[in-house]
């Protein structure tokens, strides 16, 4: 069954564009809309199809840009709003989708709304945002409140850091004794859900093709289940899809069987929400993924062979079942909020880790610049509130001239220092070479293109797990057309006994010499080398019907129903 919506998502590969970090066209130092526009061609050739770009809304910039002034005008230090409808234009000349980042949850204290709203004296705007009735009382119930700002006699909630006022969508189960509390029908929260919807539509009127969502579960307040946000984001979206039916709505969720049935088209699996993306690419403890990692868990996707992947198929397997026919799920690369998957890896790990990202029955998404494999600058001192997240948003290293061809403004006047190695990745010399990570990308994400097997809506069978998933063996099938993946992501050999029966399969891309393929009476064996990978072609007849194949190899069921 086909997942409704957009029929180009199942197409979509997505690129990340952090804007401040791609390409300067004006020699200010800082990346910007032109600059997107002028590498449509080079993100076209990756095989990505799909931009999402962080936010470009006018902002003070406390949080790169998450901390919007003006929802409906681009931050002049990326161009101008014909800027963003150009790109819009030259993306579909292309046949490429753009998506924008929205902040839903939240705005700047320096919104015109919030300014309003902090004034003592009542107007439409005072409950556009949220106030407890007196300074000297907090919002309780984990929320976090701030007095002191204005002379209006109350608290406001913040929905991150302090200077991010939380946008009034009601509380699902409002407490009779805290009248500032207003249930979700109340007109002054539905006043909120009203230019939500108006800003939604303004941009997809202008040519945006789709929003992500920035914490999409966090709307309603005192929602523990997420009924109430559900129900909001279902009625965005069928009043969207009423004049947009090609609009698409990706969710910061992080857990797809909720994020999914709430109306979302996409939910990125990333590292809150359920625990899937950190097994499978959590660092050790001196690799932390943004303060994601603990204790001793190791990365399955590391040469060290410490992980396993148990832990992540478990969830995987739930969450994907759970919305198969609905919508789609992402496991990313990487973000702007998580160390870059380069830090402590090689290339040739990164070969294994994009070949199973790839494979998997999801929507791929690369961060910018991990298809060369930019790695991670560290100490860095904190820019627009990234802290430990700035390392991973250092600008784009296009080539091996100055400022690696991000911009030519004097280095000091740069959005972040440049990669101060001088062994660092770029897009020229990588292009250059047929073995490196950039042409590998390209080639993969081509082959996966090509082969109905590989796309979102293909049938997902795991065979084998082997010692924790050293090697993973599963099967991708779409109709007739079979693939079968192998992946071992250790340095150490690793080999599995299965039940089921190849022929003759037909190496797609891999390292046919590093994965040897056996037979012993009615089982396969398969030897792999550390540090291997395959993906196969399957002919009809040299395979039982997938029907017959368990969907979950057995140790895989029994960590489910011990969960």
């Amino acid at each position: 069954m086909e997942a409704p919506g957009p029929a180009w998502l199942k197409h979509a590969v997505f690129y990340q564009v952090y804007p401040q970090s791609f390409f300067d066209s004006n020699a200010d130092g800082i990346g910007d809309l032109p600059g997107i526009t002028a590498k449509l061609d080079y993100i076209r050739s990756l095989g990505c199809n799909v931009i999402w770009i962080n936010p470009c809304f006018d902002s003070p910039f406390g949080d790169a840009g998450y901390d919007i002034r003006d929802f409906y005008r681009v931050a002049p230090r990326y161009g101008t709003n014909d800027d963003l409808k150009v790109l819009f234009a030259e993306a579909h000349r292309r046949g490429m989708r753009v998506v924008l980042d929205l902040v839903a949850g939240h705005t700047s204290i320096e919104h015109a709304w919030f300014q309003a709203s902090a004034s003592p004296l009542p107007n439409r705007f005072s409950n556009r945002y949220v106030w407890t009735d007196n300074a000297w009382r907090g919002p309780g119930e984990g929320l976090e409140g701030i007095r002191g700002y204005s002379d209006r006699d109350g608290q406001y909630v913040t929905n991150f850091f302090h200077f991010q006022p939380a946008l009034n969508y009601g509380f699902a189960e409002p407490d009779p004794t805290k009248p500032w509390q207003l249930p979700t029908d109340h007109p002054d929260a539905v006043a909120t859900r009203e230019e939500l919807l108006r800003i939604l539509l303004h941009w997809f009127g202008q040519g945006a093709d789709g929003f992500r969502v920035d914490m999409a579960f966090s709307l309603v307040k005192n929602d523990p289940a997420g009924t109430a946000t559900a129900a909001l984001w279902q009625e965005i979206r069928g009043r969207v899809e009423e004049q947009f039916p090609e609009a698409a709505l990706l969710a910061e969720w992080s857990v797809p069987s909720k994020a999914i049935p709430a109306g979302f088209h996409v939910d990125f699996m990333i590292h809150f929400g359920t625990p899937a993306y950190t097994s499978l690419l959590r660092a050790e403890p001196e690799r932390d993924v943004f303060g994601m990692a603990s204790g001793e868990g190791h990365s399955y996707l590391s040469a060290q062979g410490k992980g396993d992947l148990n832990g992540f198929l478990r969830i995987f397997l739930e969450e994907h079942e759970s919305i198969q026919g609905r919508g789609y799920i992402s496991v990313p690369t990487g973000n702007h909020d998580i160390c870059r998957i380069r830090h402590g890896r090689t290339v040739e790990e990164l070969k294994v880790a994009y070949t199973l990202l790839f494979t998997l029955p999801c929507l791929p998404c690369i961060y910018y610049g991990d298809e060369i494999g930019m790695g991670q600058i560290t100490n860095l001192a904190s820019k627009e509130g990234g802290y430990g997240r700035t390392g991973a948003r250092t600008p784009m290293q296009w080539d091996g001239g100055e400022n690696a061809g991000f911009s030519s403004a004097p280095a000091e006047w740069l959005y972040l220092p440049i990669d101060p190695a001088e062994n660092r990745p770029n897009v020229a010399v990588q292009g250059a070479d047929p073995d490196s990570l950039l042409n590998f990308t390209r080639s993969l994400l081509a082959l996966r293109q090509s082969r109905q097997a590989l796309g979102p809506d293909a049938g997902f069978q795991p065979l084998s797990t082997g010692e924790r998933g050293f090697p993973f063996v599963f099967l991708r099938v779409f109709g007739e057309e079979k693939c079968l993946i192998v992946v071992n992501p250790g340095e150490q050999p690793a080999e599995t006994l299965m039940e089921e029966q190849f022929a003759s399969p037909t190496l797609l891309l891999g390292q046919a010499a590093r994965i040897k393929i056996s037979h012993e009476k009615n089982q396969t064996r398969l030897q792999c080398e550390g540090l291997s990978f395959g993906i196969f072609s399957l002919q009809d007849q040299s395979f039982r019907r997938a029907s017959e194949i368990p969907s979950v190899p057995a140790n895989v069921q029994e960590l489910t129903a011990q969960k």
